[in-house]
């Protein structure tokens, strides 16, 4: 039976239910908040509080995106996954090179010491101390899916590396791959490289990729085969064009089953448990009567339903 892997253990597909395929629950007082507290995301009682109002609104499960050694907690995810019922996918892998410091270990692991490392993730659990070191002590929590991020300058050697080390544990654990694009720059070239590399793309999603704006683009990269996230409907200008509600608009009819949607709450100030907006049932609230005034309702389905279950279950 296909299964997916949350915070709390493996459940069968079909319990997965309504689903946000790129979100941030926790992010921890860290390297990556102390250059951008904007994004401190570590009050649990606030944190399940929307993630219920989520619950409420019939949302089932949301992926977490903060891999390894970047505010990742996942005794914290676990708990706020308990409180508030939502199921939580955790990644393991490699965020920007922002979020690190120029001495990281990143730079001098190898490409197999990183793949024992996020495979350790996915089949032992993630270390309690998110391996700030000196030791390193596994908990019960295991990473469902494995993370890897560009920037906006093309693919470099050390990313490369990174690259080779995802599609390895990828490979050799069944556990689905979801990348950051920089507005979605260098999505093309990510496709192109994790189809050399012999990833399986019916299970590597691209995040971000509605900020290239442009469909002939977004229609290049979902013609090699790989999914997409869309997760800007929010963002755009109210007095300008929404452009991933013309991405929808555009690909749906042709590429049912490779496009899903999140929110990508990093900042606190989205979060409506912080006082912030638009919170994140906006998806729910608003996405339903867009696709219907435009008689694309059939869809609905597709972008939180199946093609998460297919996205985001193992492929052993």
């Amino acid at each position: 039976m296909s299964f997916f892997r949350t915070v709390l253990g493996d459940l069968p597909i079909s319990q997965m239910g309504l689903t946000y395929s790129h979100e941030h629950i926790v992010i921890e007082d860290s390297y990556v908040t102390a250059g951008h507290p904007e994004f401190l995301l570590n009050d649990s009682s606030l944190i399940s509080q929307e993630l219920h109002s989520f619950y409420l609104a019939g949302g089932r499960t949301v992926v977490d995106t903060m891999p390894a050694n970047c505010g990742r907690n996942a005794l914290k995810l676990a708990e706020v996954s308990r409180n508030s019922k939502v199921q939580i996918i955790v990644p393991t892998g490699i965020h920007l090179e922002k979020y690190y410091p120029r001495n990281h270990w990143r730079y001098t692991y190898s490409e197999d010491e990183l793949s024992r490392l996020f495979i350790a993730d996915i089949e032992k659990g993630i270390d309690q101390f998110d391996y700030s070191g000196p030791f390193i002590k596994r908990t019960k929590h295991k990473a469902g899916l494995i993370k890897l991020a560009t920037g906006d300058d093309p693919i470099n050697k050390h990313q490369e590396k990174i690259f080779n080390a995802v599609v390895n544990a990828h490979l050799a654990t069944g556990a689905p791959i979801l990348t950051h694009t920089n507005f979605g720059r260098q999505a093309l070239e990510q496709a192109l490289l994790f189809k050399k590399l012999g990833a399986n793309l019916e299970h590597v999603v691209l995040s971000h990729v509605d900020r290239a704006k442009e469909v002939d683009y977004n229609r290049a990269v979902l013609d090699i085969g790989v999914k997409v996230e869309y997760d800007s409907a929010f963002r755009w200008k109210k007095d300008g064009p929404n452009y991933t509600l013309n991405l929808l608009l555009e690909l749906l009819p042709e590429y049912p089953e490779q496009i899903t949607m999140g929110m990508d709450m990093a900042k606190n100030a989205y979060w409506k448990s912080y006082g912030g907006t638009p919170g994140l049932n906006f998806l729910i609230d608003t996405i339903p009567a867009f696709l219907k005034e435009h008689d694309l309702e059939k869809f609905y389905d597709y972008i939180f339903f199946k093609n998460p279950k297919k996205l985001y279950s193992f492929e052993v």
